[in-house]
């Protein structure tokens, strides 16, 4: 059995349980909703094996349905999607039902942005080194992520990015042309914003690093910064708040979007 495969049993098997724990408690999905503060939807997603439980609805479902700890057991078998590094699965999870997903970043184009070709070359400039499989396991994981863009017309994506990561030319000409088209292309979606940073700001409130910023569907907002190594996913209010503070001052920092398509067009005629 393949890894999605055992990922896809583990979390129908999961939501049978969980279905089990709601209905003999005598709840319909809509009379739980209110009460662990989740949608029906994303409660029929979990039931459905279609998304992995997040700890806090775990929690208040374990609360609520009285469920003596067999959720949080049930969960901890949840297999991992592969792909996707430890640290980030989380996150990724958090994604697939975000309303709002704000990135900015300054090391590399973020994956939900990047084209196969720039993945493939990120990937084979990693190390320790991969072989082939490992490659195509991390490029299938990075085009599933990406339907997000299209398949979820209704989430608003920001994204902001350093205009140094255009001119490194990351895998040579022909990737960053290509490159810079798929972003213009998807800079055209009404539901994403794109702005760059340019080069030169004197004042950049972004100089601590990467910033992620996501809002779920129960209007829970959360936060995550990623190292090498690690990643911190966090819904601190207080630093929530502070990155939140960050990316809105850099908005006003950046240039506008259509300055940002503009300038992306230029460096792709010079090309």
């Amino acid at each position: 059995m393949t890894a999605d495969h055992e990922r896809s049993d583990s979390l129908r098997t999961f939501g049978a349980v969980y279905q089990g724990f709601r209905e003999s408690r005598g709840f319909t999905q809509e009379a739980l909703a209110p009460e662990i503060r989740y949608s029906s939807d994303y409660i029929g997603s979990v039931e459905q094996g279609r998304m992995l439980p997040s700890k806090t609805f775990i929690d208040r479902s374990e609360e609520v349905l009285d469920a003596l700890g067999v959720l949080r057991k049930a969960a901890k078998r949840l297999s991992k999607k592969p792909g996707l590094a430890s640290w980030f699965q989380a996150w990724a999870s958090l994604e697939e039902a975000a309303t709002v997903l704000y990135t900015f970043e300054c090391r590399l184009i973020p994956g939900l942005l990047q084209t196969e070709a720039y993945a493939r070359t990120l990937f084979t400039n990693q190390l320790p080194l991969l072989d082939k499989d490992q490659i195509e396991v991390q490029w299938t994981a990075r085009a599933e992520r990406q339907n997000l863009l299209r398949e979820r017309p209704n989430t608003a994506y920001s994204f902001i990015l350093e205009e140094h990561l255009f001119l490194r030319r990351t895998g040579g000409t022909e990737v960053t042309r290509e490159l810079i088209d798929h972003v213009l292309d998807l800079a055209q979606q009404p539901n994403i914003d794109l702005q760059i940073m340019p080069l030169v700001r004197e004042r950049h409130a972004g100089l601590d690093g990467p910033i992620r910023l996501l809002e779920t569907p129960e209007n829970e907002w959360f936060a995550y910064c990623e190292g090498q190594e690690s990643g911190v996913l966090t819904s601190d209010s207080k630093v929530v708040s502070m990155l939140q503070m960050r990316y809105a001052r850099m908005q006003s920092q950046a240039l506008t979007s259509e300055d940002s398509v503009s300038l992306l067009r230029q460096m792709r005629g010079a090309l």
